[in-house]
């Protein structure tokens, strides 16, 4: 394919999803580099983020432009070529999130530094979807968020809670603090770790250096926010296995991950070399398959679109805290994590990805009289 064909051929994709080569709308592409082309048909969307970090096209509006291209589901227009069918073959042969695997992503994404998360999360250093129903701020709508998960577990006094990726321990202060549980919190990252122990400090909280499969004891409750996503496929099971052995029986589970609308046994190229290594989104029969004989689904509950709202105010302080946060990132990070977020955001406007909360008991008990909604 010649260099002009491949122009064309980028150009008519694009205009299907309503974006002009260097056109004047915020979300037109404006190239850089008129080699980007061919390297987006050779390399799909790992080429496209590639080429945005080195700054071979820009585009005002992120956002705006991968809501459009996910509603035309451009992907799907451009024929796979062999470096696409290698990646599907590996993911099927291997398992990317087997235990020796389980920390890289912690290493890769959650250990970037805690000054990046300070400056972009809210007070209370939440890295998972907000929940904006009656909140106008960040810090309110993840407040709501926490609040909202204690009441769908029913969570009281003395209780022990058993937390699979606890992040910066946020769950288990505000548990700690507003309710007197005892929370045990696991997480891969050595960064959330050490910055968990200290804002839990003085608090009935313990925070582990532990992956989810190693974890041994009964809880009252065993809950999980934000780590289904790193579990994997060929995981699923053995996850709800792990809460099932961990939880005691007249207690309840409850997952908040996102969520796809197809079942995929890989993750974004992109994503998963530059953001999230290792990592996939779950399908509602996927999670449906893995707890089966193991969970009654009492409860679940879809606000994707909030985590559109919530990435965009991650990006927002961001974008307001770069000038502090440059002296420690290069140019070319401060573009992935500007891709990162913005593409993110757009993904959820189009609807392709969901935000659920599930709350599960096992078979046999009696239905909890929570409040899920």
């Amino acid at each position: 394919m010649t260099d002009k064909q491949a122009k064309e051929l980028v150009a008519r994709l694009l205009h299907s999803a309503g974006i002009t080569l260097n056109g004047d709308k915020p979300d037109d592409i404006q190239i850089k580099n008129e080699n980007l082309y061919k390297r987006v048909l050779q390399n799909g969307i790992l080429g496209f983020g590639e080429a945005y970090m080195d700054g071979w096209w820009t585009c005002d509006r992120l956002d705006q432009l991968t809501d459009k291209l996910a509603r035309a589901n451009i992907r799907n227009q451009i024929k796979s070529n062999w470096k696409f069918g290698w990646a599907i073959l590996r993911s099927r042969l291997s398992n990317l999130q087997k235990p020796s695997r389980s920390f890289q992503v912690g290493q890769k994404h959650y250990d970037a530094g805690n000054d990046l998360y300070k400056a972009m999360l809210d007070r209370r250093m939440l890295y998972t979807c907000a929940y904006w129903k009656n909140s106008d701020s960040l810090d309110a709508a993840q407040e709501a968020k926490l609040e909202l998960i204690c009441k769908k577990i029913g969570i009281e006094p003395g209780m022990t809670v058993l937390e699979f990726g606890c992040g910066f321990g946020a769950f288990a202060r505000y548990a700690a603090e507003k309710y007197g549980a005892r929370v045990t919190g696991l997480t891969v990252s050595k960064e959330q770790a050490k910055l968990g122990r200290e804002m839990c400090q003085g608090l009935p909280v313990e925070i582990r250096l532990e992956d989810y499969r190693d974890i041994d004891g009964q809880y009252d409750r065993v809950i999980s926010i934000g780590i289904m996503e790193h579990v994997g496929y060929k995981n699923y099971r053995t996850y709800m296995q792990r809460a099932h052995e961990t939880l005691k029986d007249d207690g309840i589970a409850f997952i908040h991950t996102i969520g796809g609308n197809h079942s995929v046994t890989k993750a974004n190229r992109w994503t998963n070399k530059y953001i999230f290594p290792n990592g996939m989104v779950p399908s509602m029969a996927q999670l449906s398959k893995a707890m089966e004989g193991l969970f009654v689904m009492e409860d679940w509950h879809n606000f994707g679109e909030d985590y559109d709202r919530t990435l965009m105010a991650w990006h927002a302080n961001f974008e307001k805290a770069w000038r502090d946060l440059k002296v420690h990132y290069d140019d070319r990070f401060y573009r992935m994590w500007r891709f990162y977020l913005l593409t993110s955001a757009g993904t959820f406007r189009a609807r392709h990805l969901q935000l659920w909360q599930m709350v599960m008991t096992k078979p046999g008990r009696k239905q909890p009289d929570c409040r899920f909604s």
